[in-house]
């Protein structure tokens, strides 16, 4: 059922499902700029924080609607009347954390909704491109194996689970029904609109308060897991060009360097001018249950088939990340 025809005879409108969070405020600047009409979706907007939109200045430029993914009734209700031609699914419980304490309404985010949306393209609207945010966290791979779309799936939380399933189905409806699909693996990606719950935003926000008067201590779990880091636009970008490309595939999106946590304080203390073993500590308390110790990604088909490369990664992209924190926290924000 994949619609081949020109694409260009229709207007451009975009749903992100999710808008609110870390990726939605980028891809939102990313569809605009090629000159979508762009609805946005939160389960919440009265109370809703939109922390990326307004950082670009872009929430009066975004039909913002509150809607629970779940609701298969309402999403069918808001693509009749908006008729994207492009839906991104970016939503659902994101910490790898709390789906440890929340196994359920994890599921449900994630699972439970991408089945619904998908059931209703299915029946009314099969011509419409549906993206799916997945995960590095659906892998298990051993240290120093970069991981690829024929990697064997094998998660070690919750969160990892319920993105695996969601990739199934995905995977299932497009071999199934024909369904313009796709799921984006991707691995760890960085700004300063990440959620209060991620490592990376507790260690830059915490060296920066240190670097102010020299005093503060910061607590860290198992700081010898691997981890591959990117920056998240780039990874928007990924998603954009997996939707625009003819034929509908799975990809992994990653820089292909894995970096250890010690390393990834180290250097953003040293970018505040300190040396990170004066201030940081390691607590067993703070790890989690079964924790991935190594993740790192293998771009080359997203390379190959995309023309997509990372435009930051490893150091650089730290020292980016790092910047635009202190930027947004010299002028009083909140990251």
């Amino acid at each position: 059922m994949v619609d081949n025809r020109s694409r260009s005879s229709r207007a451009k409108r975009a749903m992100i499902i999710g808008v609110s969070g870390q990726d939605g405020g980028y891809l939102a600047k990313k569809l605009l700029s090629e000159g979508y009409d762009v609805l946005g979706t939160s389960r919440s907007i009265a109370d809703g924080a939109f922390l990326s939109l307004d950082h670009f200045g872009l929430r009066e430029k975004v039909d913002l609607r509150a809607f629970d993914p779940v609701d298969a009734h309402a999403f069918r209700t808001l693509v009749e009347r908006f008729k994207p031609t492009e839906i991104y699914n970016l939503s659902g419980q994101s910490s790898v954390g709390i789906s440890f304490a929340e196994p359920v309404g994890t599921f449900n985010s994630i699972v439970a909704s991408t089945i619904a949306m998908l059931e209703e393209l299915r029946l009314h609207f099969p011509h419409v491109r549906f993206y799916n945010a997945g995960s590095s966290e659906m892998f298990s791979g051993p240290v120093g194996e970069p991981l690829t779309e024929t990697s064997r799936f094998a998660p070690r939380s919750p969160y990892g689970a319920a993105k695996s399933s969601a990739y199934w189905v995905v995977s299932t409806y497009r071999e199934s029904f024909g369904l313009f699909a796709v799921t984006g693996i991707l691995f760890n990606h960085e700004s300063p609109f990440r959620g209060a719950n991620f490592v990376t935003r507790k260690v830059i926000e915490t060296a920066y308060a240190i670097s102010q008067n020299r005093s503060g201590q910061l607590t860290l779990g198992d700081l010898s897991i691997w981890r591959d880091w990117g920056w998240a636009e780039d990874y928007v970008d990924a998603m954009y060009r997996m939707v625009q490309h003819d034929h509908p595939s799975d990809y992994v999106i990653a820089t292909g360097q894995a970096m250890q946590l010690r390393d990834f304080v180290a250097h953003v203390f040293a970018y505040f001018g300190m040396d990170w073993q004066e201030y940081v500590t390691s607590s067993e308390a703070l790890a989690r249950p079964n924790e991935l110790v190594y993740s790192c990604g293998d771009a080359s088909k997203a390379r190959r088939e995309l023309g997509w490369t990372p435009a930051y990664q490893g150091k650089a992209m730290i020292e980016k990340l790092c910047a635009e924190y202190a930027a947004i926290l010299d002028r009083g924000g909140r990251s």
